[in-house]
């Protein structure tokens, strides 16, 4: 007896035919319709879903003017006046200075400005409430006594804010702030190394629980400018215990750079 033949009705598709069966192919009609109306939406999912470099502007070319006080430690900056604030502000907005290119500016040659009213050339780098003025050496100079000086020196007065534990990273606050986007993470080291060894002032970036960045200045135990000691540890994610200073609208963070720490985020 021979066995019975089953025969099947399921559809078969051959890829030398000139058209595929008509279920085949409805079905490959309506999975290209679906892909299509996904495309937009995964699309703008894909977006989100990478991570920002945040808004960094270096005004490249545009040569300013500024006045202001001059502070030569830990790291050279800029205290400009601001209207008063009610809300106890400080009356003074910190702007770190740099040299041109891969270099920070040589604190011990400013000494003599130290404190005193400047005028200065140069160009603006920002970042968030984080501003920076790429400075022409070679203009700086002292301004007339102001009126205005004793209260934008007030404004740089430390205060201390304890002993804390830190987890950031380490970036050249040039590069981060508006000269190169993005300036941090693994792709930047090696640029990030070669500014802060020049002297760039390096800072610690730390995420705070709302996710609006904190900026830290870095300096040793003692208060000194940290450049060689720390190029070992650049752009990856660090814990840092010291103590944590507010000069003005500085945040400076004391600890000695032997006691940092790699992490594993």
């Amino acid at each position: 007896m021979n066995p019975a033949i089953h025969q099947s009705n399921e559809e078969f598709y051959i890829g030398w035919q000139a058209q595929a069966p008509k279920g085949i192919g409805s079905r490959v009609r309506k999975t290209v319709i679906v892909l299509l109306l996904l495309a937009p939406l995964l699309s703008v999912l894909l977006v989100f879903a990478q991570r920002t470099i945040g808004r960094a502007v270096f005004q490249w070319g545009h040569i300013k003017a500024f006045s202001g006080v001059l502070q030569s430690r830990p790291y050279p900056h800029l205290l400009v006046s601001r209207p008063a604030q009610s809300n106890g502000a400080p009356s003074a907005s910190a702007y770190y200075l740099v040299a041109p290119l891969k270099f920070g500016l040589n604190s011990d040659s400013l000494v003599k400005f130290d404190g005193k009213p400047v005028l200065l050339k140069g160009t603006l780098i920002y970042r968030g409430n984080q501003t920076m003025i790429e400075a022409r050496p070679d203009s700086i100079q002292l301004a007339p006594e102001s009126s205005t000086a004793s209260a934008v020196q007030t404004s740089g007065k430390q205060e201390k804010l304890g002993r804390q534990t830190l987890i950031g990273e380490i970036v050249d606050s040039k590069c981060y702030l508006g000269v190169m986007n993005p300036g941090q993470f693994t792709p930047h080291r090696a640029c990030a190394v070669r500014c802060i060894s020049g002297g760039i002032p390096p800072i610690l970036v730390v995420r705070s629980k709302e996710g609006l960045p904190l900026y830290f200045l870095l300096v040793s135990s003692d208060g000194h400018p940290l450049n060689k000691q720390i190029l070992d540890m650049v752009a990856e994610p660090v814990e840092i215990t010291g103590e944590v200073e507010r000069q003005g609208e500085l945040l400076v963070l004391r600890a000695d750079p032997q006691t940092y720490r790699r992490v594993k985020l």
